[in-house]
């Protein structure tokens, strides 16, 4: 609640910036909310005040299945991701409108926070862990190379060695492409500042953060090595870091490719053969212009 409520913007504002974006050779936007699935338009107003709108209102109203493909529709040559996604509001019309347009990522980032029902309860989440699985589950049914990302909190108050080795077993389970990771530390202004005694110990802490960030690193490079010998659209973002022979951009899992620069340039879109992979990078060599350009 720190951050204050929920707002939605007017879609037809969404729409116009994407053409001014597009008009300045702009090629892939992020549609970024808090919490995007809870996005909806009635006219203006809080969400919570839906049911007080007029019935023509809400049955026009737009919620994010309905504004992605509008986004989509409306600028095809744009590639389209979002973020962040909640799992109690991620909807399966969302997944299906991801399914149906090309220019939209197959990528969802989907916190989960942890593994454990007891401390999910405690951190107030909306979703359990078995409502959790269920929708990954639904999302590899519709879309089976999504790429899925997480944020985890360790150490959080009251976790103990089993509430520890749950979320280890989710992460089995998942096997995320990659994800954020973090000790649990107390915000000031938090209801968990305010009731929960941060009664994890540093030391504790450190080493589940550990265990966690290396079972993704394992998985990260399960999920890169899913692309040897095939093809990936990777639109061309910079010069790779260790080296200015080659290009860095992003696939539509959102996997970072390195690949020599030949003729190309920032903003191509280039279809790339993978050769090799680490946990994090596709490596490769361009086999030419992808549709998009």
């Amino acid at each position: 609640f720190t951050r204050g409520r929920e707002r939605s913007r007017d879609p037809q504002s969404i729409i116009e910036e994407l053409k001014d974006l597009e008009k300045k050779d702009y090629k892939e936007v992020i549609l970024l909310g808090q919490n995007v699935d809870s996005y909806l338009w009635f006219g203006g107003g809080l969400k919570k005040d839906l049911n007080k709108a007029s019935e023509i209102q809400k049955t026009t109203a737009i919620n994010f299945a309905k504004l992605l493909e509008l986004c989509a529709i409306n600028h095809p040559k744009i590639r389209i991701r979002f973020s962040t996604s909640n799992p109690q509001d991620m909807s399966i019309d969302v997944i299906n409108i991801m399914a149906k347009y090309d220019n939209i990522c197959n990528h969802i980032h989907l916190p989960v926070q942890s593994g454990s029902n007891k401390i999910l309860k405690a951190m107030n989440r909306q979703h359990s862990r078995e409502e959790y699985i269920d929708l990954i589950d639904r999302i590899k049914h519709i879309i089976p190379n999504c790429s899925i990302s997480q944020d985890i909190i360790v150490g959080f108050p009251g976790e103990s060695e089993e509430d520890h080795k749950q979320t280890l077993g989710l992460m089995e389970t998942v096997k995320y492409s990659f994800g954020y990771m973090f000790k649990y530390s107390e915000r000031p202004g938090t209801l968990a500042q305010r009731k929960l005694a941060d009664d994890v110990d540093e030391a504790t802490k450190k080493r589940r953060l550990e265990e966690i960030v290396e079972l993704q690193q394992k998985h990260s490079l399960h999920r890169t090595k899913e692309f040897l010998n095939k093809e990936v659209e990777v639109l061309i973002e910079k010069t790779s870091k260790k080296s200015q022979l080659y290009w860095s951009g992003r696939n539509n899992e959102n996997t970072v490719v390195v690949f020599p620069k030949e003729n190309y340039n920032v903003g191509d879109f280039v279809n790339v053969k993978i050769t090799d992979c680490t946990s994090a990078t596709l490596l490769g060599n361009a086999i030419g212009y992808s549709k998009n350009n």
